[in-house]
Formats: C-alpha cells, sequence, structure tokens
C-alpha cells in the first residue's frame, strides 16, 4: 500500500486552495498515506506581461507540471481543467474530477453586460470572452488583463478598466464573494472544463488512479469528458474563442452546447444539442467540425 504521495500544483493563492482540497479530501479517505506538495512556477505564471496568444497558450500553465509527473517529480498534479489543453503528453490521463463548482462567469464593475457605458474597456485575455462580449456588445473596447484573480481585482478598482469578467468558481474557491455576479451561460458560455478540478496521474499507475477513483465524482467527471472531446476535435491546444459545456440530465443522456466565434464577434456559431453517452466521442466531433463552418 502506497505510503507517500506528492501532489504537484501551481503556486498561485487559488492553486494552493485546490491542491489543499485535493489533499484533505485523499487524507481523509486515507488516513495512513501522507500526503505533499511540489510546487512548481510555470512558463504561464513567470510570463505575466505578454499575451497567452502569443507566447503558446494554456499549455503554458501545464507543461512544467506534466514533466514533473513523467519524470517521476510527482504522483500526481492538481489543475484547473480548464487550463488542461485538448491533448496531454502521452502518458498522462486525467484521472479524477471533483465535484464540479457553479460554472458562469461573472462581471465585476457592472450590473450586466448590457449596463456597461459605451465604449466601455472590459479588462481579459481570454478570446472566448471577448468574442461572446464583442458579440453581445460590438462597441465594448477589450484590454487584455492577465494576473491572479487579485490582481485583476485590483486593476479593476484602480480604474484600468471599467469591468472584468471572471470565474464565479475561482472567486467562491477564494472567498471573494462579494464580487460574484453571475453572468447566465445563455449569454455566455463557459469554457470546457472551467469550475472543476482535475486530478492527472501517471496511465500505467493503476494503484494511484485506485486512490483518485475514490474522489472522482462521476457526473462531473462525464460532463469534462464530454467538454473536451470538443476543445480536442476541434484542433487540440487551439488558442481560440470556444466554448463548450455540458449537463447531464435525468434520462442519462448529456445536455452538450458548444459555441465559436471570430475573435471580433462579428460571426459566432451556437450549438446545442442532447447526446448519448454512447455516441458522445462521434457526436462532439460532429458539433466541432460544424462549428468550424462559421
Amino acid at each position: 500500500m502506497l505510503k507517500k504521495l506528492t501532489i504537484a500544483t501551481r503556486g498561485s493563492k487559488l492553486a494552493l486552495i485546490q491542491a489543499e482540497t485535493v489533499k484533505s479530501m485523499l487524507s481523509a479517505q486515507f488516513p495512513q498515506l501522507v500526503c505533499e506538495l511540489n510546487i512548481i512556477k510555470t512558463s504561464g505564471d513567470k510570463l505575466q506581461d505578454v499575451s497567452l496568444k502569443d507566447i503558446g497558450g494554456k499549455e503554458l500553465f501545464t507543461k512544467e507540471i506534466d514533466e514533473a509527473l513523467l519524470d517521476g517529480k510527482a504522483d500526481i498534479a492538481v489543475h484547473s481543467a480548464k487550463d488542461i489543453p485538448g491533448e496531454i503528453p502521452d502518458g498522462l490521463e486525467i484521472a479524477a474530477i471533483l465535484e464540479r463548482e457553479d460554472v458562469r462567469d461573472s462581471l465585476l464593475g457592472a450590473k450586466s453586460v448590457s449596463d456597461l457605458p459605451k465604449n466601455a474597456k472590459i479588462g481579459t485575455s481570454s478570446p472566448r470572452r471577448k468574442a461572446q462580449l464583442l458579440y453581445l456588445r460590438p462597441d465594448l473596447q477589450i484590454v487584455e488583463f492577465r494576473g491572479n484573480l487579485p490582481t485583476r481585482i485590483e486593476k479593476l478598482q484602480h480604474g484600468d478598466v471599467d469591468a472584468t469578467i471572471l470565474a464565479v468558481a475561482g472567486l467562491k474557491r477564494m472567498g471573494l464573494n462579494e464580487h460574484i455576479n453571475p453572468v447566465e451561460i445563455s449569454q455566455m458560455l463557459p469554457a470546457a472544463g472551467q469550475a472543476a478540478i482535475a486530478i492527472s496521474c501517471r496511465s500505467e499507475d493503476e494503484e494511484i488512479a485506485n486512490l483518485l477513483d475514490s474522489i472522482n465524482h462521476r457526473p462531473s467527471f462525464i460532463c469534462v469528458a464530454a467538454e473536451r472531446l470538443i476543445i480536442s476535435a476541434f484542433g487540440g491546444n487551439c488558442y481560440s474563442p470556444l466554448a463548450a459545456n455540458a449537463e447531464l440530465l435525468d434520462s442519462g443522456k448529456i445536455l452538450l452546447r458548444a459555441f465559436y466565434a471570430s475573435e471580433d464577434g462579428k460571426k459566432s456559431k451556437q450549438i446545442s444539442e442532447e447526446i448519448e453517452l454512447a455516441n458522445m466521442r462521434e457526436k462532439a466531433k460532429e458539433i466541432a467540425e460544424n462549428l468550424r463552418d462559421l
């Protein structure tokens, strides 16, 4: 029986909260297991003054952590599921997803998108949020906006922008509930994996996979898997204005929604379809192909 487990994580406050959540859940299930964190500074953490689009996209938040897993410097890794590219390195797998938080985005600085003043400046580094905002309000000015949650809130409070968009889940996990002002997914569809904590491990490590199965939330796992199939089918590691959200229905089917747009929001397409679990991969591929044809 495994006696010690090393957990790889980024060092941001939110990442550490998520890693500690996983550590606590595993410790509760396996009291004899000693869990320790291996804090890794990723390229995305180091390069804060440039656009992610210009330096490689989302994989910059996972590359060094994946390497630590493959090199045996960690046994598992904790990620925000939305940061994991559509294609992950050979030899690794997502073994568990914790029960998902609220998937919606939160608008800070105004009651609603329609209430924003004309030509308002909105801070975001997300092509998805940019495209959906410009689709709703073509007059808005989108300003590149990076940094952790407190940094972005501070920039807003200093008047760098009129408003910004952050994930409700991140605000909740950091105890920043006073900033939660949800935008319904009918207006702004979330990123694939948004609000989900993902745990990855080496594919051949059955003992660790079995440990992680004890904390896996199957409905959340299924939904995130469906969303990631769209991202993968669309183009793997692409950094595009692409959104996907899945909901497990009482019927056992999945309601799968997806959105794709040009970066300026002038052309867009949204698809919503109920699908059978058995056809998930095939249907995700069809939806991705349909989205490409704007």
